[in-house]
Order: C-alpha cells, then sequence, then structure tokens
C-alpha cells in the first residue's frame, strides 16, 4: 500500500506530449498522409495510414470525438431496418450495406471488449399477425450475420416478456422478441482508435484546425493539387504549414468547408440531419435489456436503451442547419417522452423533469458527386477524389469507420502512389483492450483498495490503463476506500481520471466532462457540480492562471446549459410567472396555501427569502446536518435569479412543476417537506441526492 501511495503522488508533465505532437506536425519535411477530422471516420483513416507504414498525422479543429461521433444512439449494429427495407425491395445494395456493418460489428465487440458488449434489445409485439413477421425479419438478420451472430434471436411470450422487461405495456401485448446488437462508449472507442494510431507512431493533435490548403503546380500535368495544409493552433494561435502527399478530409458534416478550400466552385453535398438523443434514469429500463420501437407515430424508430447505469432514449431525425454546436430542441425531447409512454406501463409515470441531459448530433448525410443523379441521398457513404488531389470520405455511420478507412486509404494509395501494402487494421485491438479481461476490476479492488462500482468503472473505461488510472489516485483518508476521491458522489468518476485525461490530450474542462468522462451526458446537474473541482485539477497540471480557470468554468457551464439540456430546466421552471395549478386546486387555495405555509416555516422573519443559514436553522431543530457546500448547492438549483437566496415566487413556481412532472425530485423540494413533516416528530431527516432533471 505504501508503494501504491507514492506512486499516486507523482504528477504528469503537463502538456509535454500535447507540445511533442505539434512539434511533430512543424518538424516533419513531408507527411505521406494528412487526415483532417478527428472522429471515428478521420481517427479510423489515421489509423489505417500509420498501420500501413505510411507517415501519418491527424489535424482536429475542437477535441476528438467532440461531433457526431460522441452524439450517437451508442449502438453497433448492422441495422434491422435497413435489412427490411433491402428484403421488401429487393435491394442488394442495401443487403450488402447491411452484410458489411455486421462484420463491422463483430470486429468492433473484437478489437475494443472494455468499451463493448453485446446488448439484448426486445421488440415488443401487440398484434398477432406481426409476431411471424417480425419473427422472418429477425432471423433473416441473425443469418446475414452467419458465423458472426452475436446470439440468436428467439421469442417470448406475454409473461416471460413482461417478467424480463417489467416497464412494458401489457395492455393488448402478445409476445416479444429479442435479437442482439452491440453497444459501446462511443466517445471512449473514437479516443481509443486515436490513442492507437498515436502509439503505431501517426501524429496527432486536437485543437488543430486548417486555414487552408497548400496547393504546387505538377510538374507533368501543368494542375495545382494539394500538397498539405496550413495549420492553426487554436489554444495559441500559432499557425504553421503541414507538408503532405496527400490531404484526407473526413470532416463529417464540415465536409463541403474543406471541398470549398480545395476548390471554391464546388457545391454542397452534405445534408444534415439533427437527431436528438435524451438520458433519464436507469430504473426505466432493466439493466441489461433494450427496446425498439419499430414505427413510431411519424415512422421513426425509437430505441429506448441502458446505458452507463442509465437510459438512453432516441433518436430522431430533422434536417437542420450545419453548426458546432446542436442544440436539442424542447419539441423534439418531448416527441421521444410521448414515444416512450406508448410502450411503458401506465403505472410508470413518464416525467419531463426526469430527463438528466439531451443533446443533439448531426448525422451528415450526402449525395454522390460522382453520380448523374447528384440530389439523390447516397444511402451509404461516398469516396471522392477531386482533380486536386483532395481525397473526401463522407457519410455512412459509426458502426463501419473501419471498412470506411480502408476504402478511402485504397483510393488514396491509388490515386498518389503511396505504396504501404493492404489494411491491417481487422482484428487490430485498440488502446486499452489487449490487458482486459472480465475479472480485471477485482484486481483494481484488491491491489489499490476502490471502491467496487469505481474498479468496474474503470476497467469497462480504460481497460488494461486502469492501474495508470488507479496509481494516480489520492488517499481518500477513510477506512473505505483506501484510494480514489469521487467527483460528485452518485457517479463512479473518481478525481484521478481529471489528471489522467490530460495525458490523452484533453485540453478543457469540456473534454473531461464530455468525453474523457461521460459525467456530462449522463447528468447534466452532476457535471455542473463537479466543474470546480476538475477546473482546480486540470488548472495546477496545466498552470492556469485565475483568468482561465474562470474562463474554462464559464465555457463548460454554458456547454451543458445550451448543447446537454441544462437550459430546459429553466425553462419549465420559468415559463410561468406564477405558479399553475388545475382550476380546482386554485378555487380552494390549497396547494398554494400549503406549500406558502411551508416556506414561512424556513422563513421565520417574514424576508420574503429563504437562505442556507435559514434552512440550517430548520434542520439543526429536527436533529439533521447538512455540509454546507451541499446545502448552498441545492439552493442554487432553485435560486434563478443568482441572488444567493429564494424568494417565495421561485420556490412555488418550483412547486408548481415538481406538480405537473416538468422537474423531478427536487432536492429542496424533497428537503422542505420531509423537514416540515418532522418538525413535530422531531425525528431525523435522510436526505438523499436524487438524479436532478433537466
Amino acid at each position: 500500500i505504501l508503494i501504491i501511495f507514492s506512486l499516486s503522488q507523482k504528477t504528469m508533465p503537463s502538456q509535454k506530449q500535447i507540445q511533442a505532437q505539434l512539434s511533430t506536425l512543424q518538424d516533419t519535411e513531408e507527411f505521406d498522409v494528412l487526415v483532417v477530422g478527428g472522429g471515428a471516420t478521420g481517427s479510423g483513416c489515421a489509423l489505417d495510414a500509420v498501420t500501413r507504414n505510411l507517415k501519418t498525422a491527424l489535424v482536429e479543429r475542437n477535441d476528438f470525438s467532440s461531433g457526431t461521433s460522441s452524439r450517437s444512439t451508442k449502438l453497433i449494429h448492422g441495422g434491422v431496418r435497413y435489412l427490411q427495407k433491402a428484403i421488401m425491395k429487393l435491394d442488394y445494395e442495401q443487403y450488402m450495406m447491411v452484410k458489411e456493418a455486421l462484420h463491422e460489428r463483430s470486429n468492433l465487440l473484437d478489437i475494443a471488449p472494455h468499451l463493448s458488449a453485446p446488448l439484448p434489445i426486445m421488440l415488443p409485439v401487440y398484434k398477432w399477425w406481426q409476431l411471424p413477421y417480425y419473427w422472418a425479419g429477425i432471423k433473416m438478420y441473425d443469418l446475414v450475420a452467419g458465423g458472426q451472430c452475436l446470439k440468436s434471436s428467439y421469442v417470448l411470450s406475454k409473461n416471460k416478456a413482461l417478467e424480463l422487461f417489467p416497464m412494458l405495456k401489457k395492455d393488448k401485448l402478445v409476445g416479444a422478441i429479442v435479437y442482439y446488437d452491440g453497444q459501446h462508449n462511443d466517445a471512449r472507442m473514437n479516443l481509443a482508435i486515436a490513442l492507437t494510431a498515436a502509439r503505431h507512431g501517426a501524429a496527432i493533435a486536437n485543437y488543430t484546425e486548417v486555414v487552408h490548403l497548400l496547393k504546387k503546380t505538377d510538374a507533368g500535368t501543368g494542375k495545382e493539387k494539394v500538397c498539405g495544409a496550413r495549420c492553426r493552433d487554436v489554444i495559441t494561435g500559432n499557425e504553421f504549414d503541414v507538408r503532405a502527399k496527400c490531404v484526407i478530409n473526413a470532416t463529417g458534416p464540415f465536409t463541403d468547408s474543406l471541398r470549398k478550400m480545395d476548390d471554391g466552385k464546388n457545391t454542397n453535398i452534405c445534408q444534415p440531419s439533427a437527431g436528438v438523443h435524451i438520458v433519464i434514469p436507469g430504473y426505466y429500463s432493466p439493466d441489461n435489456m433494450g427496446l425498439l420501437d419499430p414505427a413510431t407515430s411519424d415512422g421513426r424508430v425509437i430505441f429506448f436503451l441502458p446505458w452507463e447505469k442509465m437510459t438512453i432514449a432516441g433518436t430522431t431525425d430533422t434536417p437542420t442547419d450545419i453548426t458546432a454546436h446542436p442544440i436539442p430542441r424542447e419539441e423534439d425531447i418531448n416527441f421521444i417522452l410521448n414515444e416512450v409512454r406508448n410502450y411503458l406501463s401506465p403505472d410508470v409515470e413518464v416525467r419531463r423533469g426526469d430527463v438528466l441531459a439531451a443533446w443533439s448530433g448531426i448525422r451528415p448525410l450526402v449525395t454522390d458527386p460522382n453520380s448523374k443523379d447528384t440530389q439523390s441521398i447516397c444511402r451509404n457513404h461516398i469516396v471522392n477524389v477531386s482533380d486536386s488531389g483532395l481525397v473526401t470520405i463522407a457519410g455512412g455511420k459509426w458502426t463501419t469507420y473501419r471498412s470506411m478507412a480502408e476504402e478511402t486509404l485504397d483510393a488514396a494509395v491509388a490515386a498518389h502512389r503511396l505504396g504501404g501494402g493492404p489494411s491491417k487494421t481487422v482484428g487490430l485491438v485498440l488502446e486499452g483492450g489487449q490487458d482486459w479481461s472480465p475479472t480485471l476490476y477485482i484486481r483494481l479492488v484488491q491491489d489499490y483498495g476502490l471502491e467496487n462500482e469505481v474498479a468496474q468503472h474503470l476497467a469497462a473505461t480504460y481497460g488494461g490503463k486502469a492501474f495508470d488510472v488507479a496509481k494516480m489516485a489520492r488517499v481518500t483518508g477513510k477506512r473505505w476506500p483506501i484510494v480514489g476521491n469521487r467527483l460528485v458522489s452518485e457517479f463512479p468518476y473518481i478525481e484521478s481520471e481529471v489528471r489522467y485525461a490530460v495525458k490523452e490530450y484533453a485540453c478543457t474542462a469540456i473534454d473531461v466532462i464530455a468525453r474523457r468522462t461521460r459525467l456530462g451526458f449522463l447528468n447534466v446537474q452532476a457535471a455542473d457540480e463537479a466543474l470546480p473541482r476538475i477546473v482546480d485539477i486540470m488548472g495546477k497540471m496545466l498552470d492556469w492562471s485565475d483568468k482561465k480557470r474562470t474562463e474554462e468554468l464559464e465555457a463548460a457551464k454554458k456547454f451543458l446549459y445550451l448543447e446537454m439540456g441544462y437550459r430546459s430546466r429553466s425553462e419549465q421552471l420559468t415559463g410561468t410567472t406564477e405558479i399553475t395549478l388545475d382550476t380546482q386546486e386554485v378555487a380552494n387555495s390549497v396547494l398554494i396555501d400549503r406549500y406558502t405555509n411551508r416556506f414561512h416555516k424556513f422563513d421565520k422573519d417574514s424576508k420574503g427569502f429563504i437562505t442556507t443559514v435559514d434552512v440550517q436553522r430548520v434542520l439543526q431543530n429536527i436533529s439533521v446536518q447538512i455540509d454546507e457546500n451541499a446545502l448552498h448547492e441545492i439552493l442554487n438549483e432553485v435560486d434563478l435569479n443568482k441572488n444567493g437566496q429564494v424568494e417565495l415566487n421561485e420556490f412555488l413556481q418550483l412547486m408548481s412543476a415538481v406538480k405537473k412532472g416538468q422537474v423531478s425530485d427536487s432536492r429542496l423540494a424533497i428537503l422542505m417537506k420531509t423537514a416540515e413533516e418532522s418538525l413535530d416528530l422531531r425525528g431525523p431527516v435522510t436526505v438523499d441526492r436524487s438524479g436532478g432533471g433537466v
């Protein structure tokens, strides 16, 4: 244990790794391949290139996986609905697309076993004739997968379906079909691909944007050819040239921006579509069973999946503008909630306030510039080599990133005569997967004194690299756990993960809450509470000034507020200027009087507002103690004008929103209600953090 403690006190070099990569970019005379874009496809291209022994560089203007690749449904799948279309329309191209995706699904589960796993998904059936119809389709899905079928699908009776998914609506249910697809931690998977490329010798740099493409005149043809890019370090503002024989455009929704840098006359090929997802508490779904709604009210498909002990529901599919900061729309959130209500038992109240996080991802649908019909959406992906030699890969899906990268490099090698041989990425284990085993977490508990839940999380997030994270964990000062201070009490993320994140090229607090950990995607309120500690740890490691720390904190809060759905919480509370109850209740003034009296039990001095002092005084009377910082956080949730106090009107708005289900499990509402009930009894009150909706 003494050895472990001494290791945990070691600090990492601040930005030496990042600077080393930037220096390699600037000092290398010429790369074989320069990949622009650090999403799944771009990182896959870099890994494919470097493992062909090509000198490879990758630049990303934001963070790795900061765009669409971190905002997916978290599924690794072949596409059940695509197979249905292939069969119904006798479409061979669609069939081959599903077959390729199923092959890639199997490969991805093999090369990153710590980040991915098979997931059973239930398809509930409410009409007898649909049972054989869906069964035949799902069995065909198994057959297409062949030897790479994860597990055979099966039919369930009504009683067995309800036993496995007790939240399901039982009225008119005739049975269910269960099939298997894969699930993964998308942002961590993307990062693992990029880190694996770096381990094999690629120079990768996030927060490095392309200002313009470099060109030179080809001596043989007299035409201009792309020969690299002028890049800018987003953090420092420094600009430099990166020269390369081949430049690959893997920028997802921003495909057309780089294509127009190449040739201003190029027309747009990207037709972006927004997909919104929401996260609700884990009790909405079983721990290891997803749900598929194959026919929503408007014809879309909705998935309802357990993920990281929460439940993901989505997605939508609506045209959108291209932006680096997509915002989930309230109408999309409510659409998903309504569809969820259609499939869950009436006993389960689906509340708007149970939405813990919400995000929008932009799916880069594309038209093929090589096709005669340039207006027709390409169902798969396209690889295009321009007259100047710019190689563009666009479209496709997360699951097929590797085969897309292979096809892209094949085209690049042929167009630019790069050599290097065939792709070697099938079966190439990703970062963290080499030393992982299902029982690895037990060693973390035994060797380092970590909590069981924390150890399982570290093993499932970092694989064999979890030991490096554990070594950085600080002593808790408690009997148990010995090391590993949590960032927030209800999630297994620990402080040493912030320190390790810098080693994984994290440059901002947003990188940590959104992509190194997934806290921002799971619960925005918890992420908001963890931010000061995250900024403090990163500030010490990266030598941030007070001004820089403030900027980081504000930027991360803005990210949570706009892009992760935190704004919705305030809107639920401020939608009306006064409490709104149903007609009979308003007439009798029963609830308003009850809530007002409850408020005045805390506001003894009739100030019209309450502070932490008022709440603490009442809690002392009933022998309850709450940490002062925790109490500040509880009041801050309701303090809409951020003046350090909660006015009567704010409290009434809160209770109105709670009653309507727009806000669920408010800590202040629960605290004041239980305190009121305990005042006469003078008994202890247990105040547990609820999870807090947005």
